[in-house]
């Protein structure tokens, strides 16, 4: 009778194990992130990020093109504003004509079925690299809030299918959606970065797009601490992410991924909307580079940390392996 309980017999060998294993990865789990620049034919490799790229608007719907034929079906976009078009206002932001809206265009053109998620927030357009407009030596949020409803119609114009909201400005949901409806966009949805957190992960992203909080010589705050949630909160992330889906987001993320799988968790057993995760930065850059000390087996480590964000309650995973992973999915 001892042990009556053997779970090692579901375990035996990979046909009994692909039999009752819990969670799967596709590519359609997957979003990729794309950073863009101007000019043509421009392909920057990111020197803190290995195989990822700033890209011109015709080289980025080259590759939006071979990601869609490996399944993947969602695109996260981010633009590098030169430093000319860079004010307190961020009015570059909501210009029909900028980079951003040329480049949802291009993309929605050449490929109508890839899902676009262009980011709403001030960073990339911000004389001081923050996610808002700079009032009194700190963040205004209503004033930001206003800005961001701008971009966001902006981007809806272009063609959008979804706003992303990564700024962490206080009711910005609630004003988003009440301004894409009244121009006439009920269908565009809004995926809300929720739980955003004042990460150390994110350095070679604000790398890829100068987007760090700059010295000016003027009195801002010198980090994103104000508006982006303190990683010893838990309790908090659900608050927020709860908040976001009653004013009306279609879908809440966590951010970042793997150090924060509880607070997936949590969220995911609060709302009852979709949860991404954004697999940042600098979980990107991190396997990168122990995988070519050698240290770690890059494929096995991508693929383990991918499944976990997933069996944690990801419904979407934002993720700079996406195109990696999908390959190796596509060959099983």
């Amino acid at each position: 009778m001892f042990p009556l309980h053997r779970g090692r017999r579901l375990r035996q060998n990979e046909s009994i194990r692909s039999l009752v294993r819990e969670t799967s990865l596709s590519p359609a789990d997957f979003m990729f992130p794309m950073f863009i620049v101007e000019g043509e034919n421009q392909e920057i490799e990111i020197p803190s990020m290995p195989g990822i790229f700033r890209r011109s608007i015709d080289l980025t719907v080259k590759e939006v093109k071979e990601i869609f034929d490996l399944g993947i079906r969602a695109v996260n976009i981010y633009v590098k504003v030169s430093d000319d078009l860079k004010d307190n206002t961020g009015k570059e932001a909501w210009n029909s004509d900028g980079l951003m809206q040329r480049t949802i265009r291009a993309i929605k053109s050449a490929v109508p079925e890839m899902i676009v998620m262009p980011d709403v927030a001030l960073d990339p357009y911000s004389m001081y690299g923050h996610d808002g407009i700079i009032k009194n030596g700190d963040i205004e949020n209503d004033s930001t809030v206003e800005a961001l409803v701008k971009m966001s119609v902006s981007h809806a114009e272009a063609g959008a299918d979804f706003v992303a909201p990564s700024d962490m400005m206080d009711g910005r949901i609630l004003r988003m959606r009440q301004g894409l409806d009244a121009a006439g966009f009920v269908n565009v949805g809004i995926m809300s970065y929720s739980a955003k957190y004042a990460s150390a992960f994110y350095g070679p992203f604000r790398d890829a797009l100068d987007s760090a909080p700059k010295e000016t010589g003027e009195v801002v705050p010198k980090d994103k601490k104000t508006y982006q949630m303190d990683y010893a909160n838990r309790i908090e992330a659900i608050k927020e992410a709860v908040w976001d889906a009653e004013e009306g987001a279609d879908m809440v993320m966590v951010k970042p991924g793997t150090a924060y799988l509880d607070i997936v968790r949590e969220v995911k057993d609060h709302v009852n909307i979709p949860v991404a995760v954004y697999h940042v930065s600098g979980e990107y850059a991190m396997i990168k580079a122990a995988a070519e000390k050698g240290w770690l087996d890059h494929d096995k480590i991508m693929m383990e940390q991918l499944m976990c964000i997933k069996r944690a309650g990801a419904s979407l995973i934002s993720t700079y392996f996406a195109k990696e992973a999908a390959i190796l999915l596509n060959q099983k």
